[in-house]
Parts: C-alpha cells; structure tokens; sequence
C-alpha cells in the first residue's frame, strides 16, 4: 500500500523532458518561427555590433598609424656659444649607411643644398647673354634612400641608385617644378642638363614628397658626383624612416652611431611616442558598439520571457493535464526552461551565422579587412541559450505554480 505522505518523485527524466519541449515548440512552427527571429535579430546584433566594432578599431588604428609621424631628422648642432655647449658635428659621408645599422630604422638618405650654385642651370650647352634671366632652380645632392625616407614619389624615370652613388655618374633627377622650369617634359629620350659647363643625363622626375618638399624645385644629384665634380664639402641633413615607437630609442643612439667622439654635436628630431589617443579611441568604438548589441540582446530575452508567458497562458490545460497524471512542478518547470533554451540556442547560431555574415559583406565592400573574434561565435551560441534560460525562468516558475484541477477547469 502506498503511503500517501511519502514524497512523490519526477517519473520524466531530462530526455522526456527535452523531447517534450521540442515537441511543444514543434507544435506551434509559427510562434517558435517569430520568436526564434526576434532572438536571431539580437544575436546577430550583438555578433555584427561587436564584429563592426573590432573591424573599425582596426581600421582607426591603420589610419593612426598611416598618420603617424615615421620620420626622423639629423643635422648638425647649431653653433654655441655657450659654456659647455658640445660643438658641432659633421655628417659623415656614410651617414645614411650606418644609420640603417640601428634597430627601428628602415631607411635612411642625406641630403645637402649647393649654396651658393656651382653655375647656371639650363637646359641648353649654348648660352645666349641677351636673353631674359629666368628664375634658376636649387641644386641639392642625395643619397639612394632618401627618397623612401622623405616618403616621395616619381613622376616617371628611376631615382639615384647605389650604383650612380659608386661611380659618382653624372646623372640628375629633377623635382616636378624644377622640370618645368627647364622645360624637360620626358626623360625616355635621356635629356641632357648643364650645371655650368658640366652635362648631366636627367633619369626621372619627383612630383611628390612629405618631408623636405625643396626637392620639388631642385635638381637633384648623386652627392658623390658633387663631392668630384661640385666641391661638396660635407652632407648637410640625414632623412630617417622610423619604425612605430621606435623614435625615443633612437633620439639617444643615432648621434653615436654618426660619431662616437661627438655624439651631442647633432640636433636630432625624432618621431615622439605613439600617443594614447587611439588607444583611447579604439576602446570608445568598442564600448559604444558593446553597448548596443547588448541592448539588442535584452529586447530578445525580453521577447522571449514575454511569448512563453503567453505560452502559459494558452496551456494552462495541457499543464493541468500533465500534472494530474503525475507530472511535478519540476517537470513542467523544466519543459518550459527547456523549450527557452532551445530557443536561444537556435536564436544563437543562425543569429551568429547572420551577423559574421552581415560584417563580412559590409568589410568586403568597403575595402576593409573583416575582423571578428572566433570564440565570438561560441560565446554567441552559449549567450543565446543563457538568455532563453534566464527568460524563461518566470513563466516556468507560474507554470509550475498552477494547481492541476484549476488549470483544468481555466484550460478548456
């Protein structure tokens, strides 16, 4: 004989219970259809959100780091006439040489002004002394890697090379303004320029710079031809590139790199470190994109809590049913837990599908390289089924909560 207080166990174990939540959830395609979407819509906002958000500090901080500073200037020291000023010092010939020598340097290239002009520059071996003066362009000397150092760019033609700088050839390229000036349109016919009574072959033409933009207007030399052939004396300037970051370190070793006896003989300008702002920015971004998916995610568990409350509503008759053939209040907690979760979790994939989806398509478009966090997926699944659960709490709770024979008598 059954003892009638002997505490009455839970005949369904968790696959009954599973199996009858995808049967509840089966059994009505068009709300289990609209609720799956509002969570989709939320997680798919919060993959797309978060994934924008990666994808734009990304493209903030290529943009920063395009911008940022990656040059460096060294010149000799001003002369002063203080007490224990160090004095100045002179550029070696080698200078850009041993500069790429250091750590955070990727190139390097002198530069140096002819002043006063070894002779007129023209365009003609035959000079006329009737005609017009015209305005004459500045003659400047460089060395093969200055023009990746000042960042510049060819118009057309090849720029000096090691091997003009070894053999001293007596080649020019001209800056954009300078070669209108002279009128040298082209230079695949090898136009011929005199400095004085000296022929120089023009083999390109530089028509943009960022840094030292004299040389637009220069003609411009190998600084070994000017050493031999226009009494060079010393180089005048030394154009670094610099890694990122790198501008610090090499404000204390460049100078003893160029010269171990007088390394404070050199006024040197470096790139100063990277700033705080796009790191600042970056976290911004991040914080603001976080924050809208997030409030996306809560309309979906809010819509969820919301439908399974009518859910409960709708089968008070059912609930009753299983109660009074034995089901407990944790059984028919648990059914409408689970028919939460298994909405989440369908809500959490096909909404972390759309959302990778939407960020990549958006990126390609754009010309930006999608950026998106693989364990974002994971997370977006187990965020799915965490929300279905903890919507589904409540209604779980009053399902449970009602007695079989009222929700008999409410349910038919």
């Amino acid at each position: 004989m059954t003892n009638p207080f002997t505490r009455r166990t839970d005949a369904f174990g968790v696959r009954d219970v599973v199996v009858e939540a995808i049967l509840g959830l089966a059994g009505r395609p068009g709300r289990l259809a609209l609720t799956a979407l509002v969570v989709v819509l939320g997680i798919g906002s919060l993959v797309a959100t978060v994934g924008f958000a990666q994808t734009g500090a990304r493209q903030v901080q290529a943009r920063f780091d395009a911008v940022t500073a990656r040059h460096g200037l060294v010149k000799p020291a001003a002369d002063q006439a203080q007490l224990g000023a160090a004095p100045p010092a002179a550029l070696p010939w080698d200078a850009a040489e041993r500069a790429t020598r250091l750590n955070g340097v990727t190139c390097a290239g002198t530069i140096t002004k002819l002043d006063p002009p070894p002779g007129q520059v023209t365009a003609s071996p035959v000079h006329d002394p009737a005609a017009a003066p015209t305005r004459q362009p500045q003659i400047m000397t460089a060395t093969p890697g200055l023009l990746d150092a000042v960042r510049g760019h060819l118009h057309e033609g090849v720029w000096i090379d090691n091997f003009h700088e070894q053999r001293a050839e007596r080649v020019a390229v001209l800056g954009v303004r300078a070669a209108r000036l002279l009128g040298v349109l082209r230079v695949d016919n090898q136009p011929a320029i005199f400095i004085g009574a000296t022929s120089f072959t023009v083999i390109g033409v530089v028509d943009q710079v960022e840094y030292a933009a004299d040389l637009l207007d220069a003609v411009i030399v190998p600084q070994s031809t000017a050493r031999a052939t226009l009494g060079l004396t010393n180089p005048g300037e030394l154009h670094v590139g610099v890694e990122l970051g790198a501008g610090p370190i090499l404000s204390g070793q460049i100078g003893l790199q160029l010269s171990s006896d007088n390394p404070s003989g050199y006024q040197v300008v470096m790139p100063p470190p990277m700033s705080s702002t796009r790191q600042q920015l970056t976290a911004d971004v991040n914080s603001l994109f976080l924050i809208l998916g997030f409030v996306a995610l809560a309309i979906g568990g809010v819509t969820i809590a919301v439908v399974s409350s009518m859910a409960v509503m709708e089968r008070r008759g059912e609930i009753g049913l299983r109660r009074a053939i034995g089901a407990t209040r944790g059984a028919v907690a648990a059914q409408f837990v689970a028919e939460s979760a298994i909405l989440g979790l369908l809500g959490g994939l096909v909404g972390t599908a759309a959302g990778t989806l939407v960020v990549t398509v958006w990126s390609l478009a754009r010309g930006w390289t999608p950026v998106l966090d693989v364990r974002l997926a994971v997370a977006a699944a187990v965020t799915g089924v965490v929300v279905g659960v903890v919507s589904g709490l409540i209604p779980a709770s009053r399902a449970a909560s009602l007695e079989p024979a009222t929700a008999l008598q409410e349910g038919t």
